[in-house]
């Protein structure tokens, strides 16, 4: 596997759980602290997470097929991104299982890979 398959789902695992940490934020602030300017963030917050979980969901899905990962383990990295740290957490342990698989420009692919 490529490692810029990697680099993509990582990247958007860090975008989809901040995003989803600070629509947290967001709502709290604007459903228990009733803050002023809270439903405005909360709106582009909650639209930007909508359209880059996609993106998540691409990445994730094409880790997932190339890694061979089973569907059950598939559809978990799959709804980390709509659990709050949940993506920091799995990012995390599917980097470190996934590095041995990863292979450099030019360099063949591991042996059952």
């Amino acid at each position: 596997m490529k490692k810029s398959v990697l680099t993509r789902y990582r990247t958007m695992a860090y975008v989809t759980g901040v995003l989803l940490v600070l629509l947290t934020l967001g709502m709290i602030g604007k459903y228990a602290l009733d803050l002023s300017g809270a439903d405005g963030f909360t709106k582009v917050v909650s639209i930007a997470h909508g359209w880059l979980y996609i993106l998540y969901l691409v990445c994730a899905f094409d880790l997932g097929s190339k890694a061979k990962f089973p569907v059950g383990k598939q559809v978990w990295v799959l709804l980390a991104g709509t659990v709050p740290t949940a993506a920091f957490f799995v990012e995390r342990k599917l980097t470190r299982e996934v590095a041995p698989l990863v292979v450099r420009d030019g360099e063949p692919a591991p042996a059952g890979a």
